[in-house]
């Protein structure tokens, strides 16, 4: 089978046909005005973790989903053990063995776990036997330690116990090939070492395994092979203990990254934005953030860590008054900015990146010029109140070329933007407001190496110009490398505030699943 060229296509040929389980050959797939997947091959043997990796927009997911039944190929063969086999929907891809747990997972929260596994089974049979089901669920919950009780419910369990779940759905259909599309994303470190430890007893019983993700540091310690796709196309497949970091994001981006932050050491200034035994509910009514008190300083970027749900979105929104409080107060600039509203905020020179890009960040049916100038339009106003469109032409050219937002185009629809190029809209558009102050939440999730880059070189370019970040993140390996401080919330309270040059992954891992540490990092900012 070709993967490209140099010695792995060698070694790919070479290899014998029969443990090439699942085989993707010349796979292509149109949509209108892009061609997802070129003339794609892909082979996953038995036994072994293999990883897919590539930018956003690469095709990876689009594959995946035609092994899988969701799309339809144009073009090419899918084999199984070498026969070849056709696959319309997902119902065809789990009677051949092929099963997928997406990033989002596909439970319905309400019921059990016995519930949601036997879920959508047809065996010809009116009636479902969950007692019998559990059973079975028992042993093979025994077999492959996966440690999950048929009868919970599901919304009662944390996450990395949910995706036991998904993985004991499609061991109970009897999968032979689990994919799993960016499996570590709510996970704790230590959630994220269980999970490898359960996939790597399924590969040494023969199963084989596609994981879907970005984190490359993930990549060299899970996986025993990679291909990399760009643009539509394979571009390399490679054993990774042959290959590292450097060479997989060369490969996946086209040119050298860095995939280090450069920081230089800096005495952080005064405070410039704090909240004060923060009290709020979530959207159901419930607790979400229980007497939080944190200090963000002139110059450093205060990094949040935890798992997804944990109170960090309400925090964010609380802080920019977009969630109400129900105690405690938000002091900006010694100012009480509790009860203000997003505008005063933006006017007094706080800005906020939200999670949410194309709901809350930004408006998708606009184009990019307009979005450029959302919440500060009264700038580009004349003395009658009618936009100057010539100022604001030449801001949003101004913001495309300094932030590297592809297609170059001012009227280009903002909602047909990748996700990476959304992201630096947004960043770029609060950037250019020059505030004092910038609450960041979940800045790259989703986004490839390439974009990473440039979200992370400028958030450390706000830093060192003298900003306050609120950086909030589910991804620990951005909080290291941003991040002067770290606190750590769970359920609502912060576990700890620790210095990041002196705390380790570990450490603040155990703070994510609820272990309260020694703070040592709360307060640095200067008198």
């Amino acid at each position: 089978m070709h993967f490209g060229s140099g010695p792995e296509t060698d070694m790919a040929t070479s290899t014998d046909q029969a443990s090439q389980a699942y085989s993707l050959r010349q796979i292509v797939k149109r949509f209108p005005g892009v061609v997802a997947n070129d003339h794609v091959d892909f082979d996953v043997r038995n036994g072994e973790i293999h990883a897919l990796l590539g930018e956003n927009g690469a095709g990876k997911s689009t594959l995946m989903q035609i092994l899988y039944g969701q799309y339809g190929r144009d073009s090419g063969d899918i084999l199984v053990d070498g026969k070849p086999c056709r696959i319309d929907s997902t119902r065809d891809a789990i009677r051949l063995g092929i099963g997928m747990i997406h990033q989002e997972f596909m439970l319905v929260r309400r019921f059990s776990v016995v519930e949601n596994v036997v879920m959508g089974i047809d065996d010809g049979s009116p009636f479902i036997d969950l007692r019998k089901a559990a059973e079975r669920l028992r042993e093979l919950s025994r077999l492959h330690g996966l440690s999950v009780n048929p009868d919970d419910i599901v919304e009662q369990l944390p996450i990395g116990v949910q995706q036991r779940v998904e993985i004991l759905k499609l061991l109970y259909r009897n999968a032979r090939l689990l994919i799993l599309d960016e499996p570590t994303a709510v996970l704790t470190p230590q959630e994220t070492v269980g999970l490898f430890k359960v996939l790597r007893h399924l590969a040494g019983l023969g199963h084989s395994i596609v994981i879907v993700t970005h984190k490359l540091h993930e990549i060299m310690e899970i996986s025993d092979r990679v291909t990399i796709m760009r643009d539509g196309r394979v571009v390399g497949s490679v054993e990774t203990k042959k290959s590292d970091k450097d060479e997989l994001a060369r490969l996946m981006v086209g040119r050298e990254v860095n995939l280090r932050a450069v920081k230089s050491e800096r005495e952080p200034g005064k405070p410039i934005l704090a909240v004060e035994n923060l009290h709020a509910n979530d959207a159901r009514g419930m607790k979400a953030l229980n007497g939080v008190n944190l200090t963000v300083c002139e110059g450093e970027i205060l990094g949040i860590a935890g798992v997804d749900g944990n109170g960090q979105s309400e925090l964010a929104g609380a802080i920019m008054n977009l969630v109400s409080t129900t105690g405690g107060k938000v002091v900006f600039e010694g100012r009480d900015v509790t009860k203000s509203s997003p505008a005063a905020h933006h006017e007094l020179g706080l800005s906020y990146v939200p999670a949410d890009r194309r709901h809350l960040g930004a408006l998708t049916d606009l184009p990019v010029h307009r979005n450029a100038i959302l919440g500060g339009h009264g700038q580009f106003a004349n003395r009658w109140g009618m936009l100057n469109e010539r100022r604001i032409g030449a801001f949003a050219d101004l913001l495309i070329e300094r932030f590297g937002i592809r297609p170059k185009t001012r009227d280009y629809l903002a909602g047909k933007l990748s996700g990476g190029n959304l992201q630096k809209l947004i960043l770029g558009r609060e950037v250019m407001r020059d505030p004092r102050a910038i609450v960041v939440e979940q800045p790259t999730r989703g986004l490839d190496v390439g974009a990473i880059e440039v979200i992370w070189r400028e958030i450390i370019a706000q830093r060192d110009a003298g900003k306050a970040i609120l950086l909030i993140s589910a991804e620990l390996e951005e909080i290291f490398n941003l991040s002067d401080r770290i606190a750590v919330i769970y359920e609502g309270h912060i576990m700890g505030i620790v210095d990041t040059v002196q705390t380790s992954m570990n450490e603040v891992g155990l703070m994510m699943a609820g272990e309260r540490r020694h703070a040592g990092g709360e307060t640095s900012c200067a008198a």
